[in-house]
């Protein structure tokens, strides 16, 4: 899908707030909240919004397990494992990065086994080659 500066903008405005509606939404763009419902609906159709969650303080979740995934990318599917992985709702935040890894993934869970299917599930992803998985033990700062 081609994507142009209004549909950016708009992923944009939804990554800082997933709740914002339309209307407040097509001011801020300054188009009608048609367009907005429009291109949301391409967006979602098209799986680029694949969904919406809510980002939580670090803090917010003291026992949570939090873990760092290294993803390497199969051929050019990039853009398709990005948006299959910003769709998993255990996936909260994703880097593009250089080196040996394509992707870096920060991973929560609540539990060791919902770590486990989180990581099964991303590893069953089309276009993944490999993954390596660091978990946090602890944060000096």
């Amino acid at each position: 899908m081609a994507m142009d500066d209004t549909d950016r903008q708009l992923i944009s405005m939804l990554r800082n707030d997933a709740r914002m509606n339309v209307a407040a939404l097509a001011a801020k763009l300054g188009v009608s909240r048609g367009t907005v419902t429009n291109r949301l609906r391409k967006l979602e159709d098209e799986q680029v919004i694949v969904g919406y969650t809510v980002r939580l303080r670090p803090d917010a979740e003291p026992d949570a397990i939090r873990a760092w995934m290294h993803v390497l990318v199969d051929g050019n599917q990039t853009r398709a494992v990005i948006a299959s992985l910003l769709g998993e709702p255990g996936v909260e935040a994703l880097h593009d990065t250089n080196g040996r890894w394509d992707l870096l993934a920060e991973l929560r869970a609540q539990t060791m086994p919902q770590l486990s299917q989180l990581l099964e599930r991303v590893r069953l992803i089309k276009g993944i080659a490999n993954t390596e998985t660091s978990i946090l033990l602890a944060t000096y700062r």
